[in-house]
């Protein structure tokens, strides 16, 4: 993952992985509403091809079995690597496919409804375990790139505190939603850190690109500030970009919601039209309203 490819493929990922949550939360919450509606940890795809139903499980289990393979194999000469790093990133893929691999399993055996709690144990394992391996990175972040190291373990702690909340109050709407917005930034935040760390054309002012063990082509290496005052700068520039990030991904969550709230029906209302209507009450179509015989 220590490249700008390793940083913006995951990061893609991530980011159209929590946006397909983000929608599909948010339209299920309208169309239940508040008492009907259930967390799901993944959501099926009802397409034209009835077996692309469970694709979101085949997609994360087939990413993170190819991205372990990457991680632990030398290209292009198919040869394993034994880098300490490669490990630990290849171990966070793991729990993912661990995730994948039990929920697909559940949802072919028809047990999913049983085993609900447990994929939401499972998924707040793979938050768990990615904090706790980017906390004890064997590599050495530090300056500018440890920075960001320690912005996106932030991240990966609200979508720990999420999922744990998800699996707990399996009828929280805002714990579902903040788990997809969380997953969104993590995303997002992959992708920035790729161009920020590792693209030579973004590297702040007063900082340059340490490459090591390869040539410039390979992209692998860090940052570094000639300066307290340059390192200072990069720094509040990072906590800049987290900010407009976010704010970036909650002003397209408002967004969504407005659009699909307006596509719903809220639920209290049909309730109480079907509830005055069992009664044979006359209602007039604008605001429920009774009419006078």
């Amino acid at each position: 993952m220590g490249t700008f490819v390793g940083h913006i493929v995951p990061g893609l990922a991530l980011t159209l992985l929590g946006l397909w949550h983000t929608v599909n939360t948010i339209r299920a919450f309208c169309n239940k509403g508040c008492t009907n509606f259930t967390v799901k940890f993944w959501y099926p795809f009802y397409g034209p091809v009835s077996r692309l139903k469970h694709l979101e499980l085949i997609f994360i289990l087939s990413f993170s079995v190819l991205a372990i393979f990457m991680q632990l194999l030398d290209f292009p000469f198919l040869r394993f690597s034994f880098k300490l790093d490669s490990f630990e990133h290849a171990t966070i893929f793991l729990h993912l496919a661990i995730f994948a691999g039990f929920t697909l399993s559940a949802e072919i055996s028809q047990s999913s409804d049983i085993l609900s709690g447990v994929s939401g144990i499972l998924a707040a394992f793979v938050f768990c375990q990615e904090l706790f391996l980017l906390h004890f990175h064997s590599t050495d972040h530090v300056g500018l790139e440890g920075h960001y190291h320690w912005l996106l373990q932030l991240i990966v702690f609200v979508s720990l505190l999420a999922a744990l909340a998800a699996t707990n109050f399996p009828n929280s709407f805002p714990a579902a939603l903040v788990l997809s917005i969380s997953v969104v930034f993590q995303g997002c935040w992959f992708m920035n850190m790729g161009f920020m760390l590792w693209f030579p054309d973004f590297i702040p002012e007063g900082c340059v690109m340490q490459f090591a063990e390869a040539g410039i082509d390979d992209m692998h290496g860090a940052v570094t500030c000639g300066s307290l005052a340059a390192e200072l700068r990069a720094t509040a520039l990072a906590n800049l970009q987290f900010s407009w990030i976010l704010a970036g991904i909650l002003l397209l969550t408002g967004c969504m919601c407005l659009k699909l709230a307006r596509k719903c029906t809220p639920r209290s209302q049909s309730t109480e039209y079907e509830q005055l209507h069992s009664r044979g009450v006359p209602i007039a179509i604008d605001g429920f309203k009774q009419t006078d015989p």
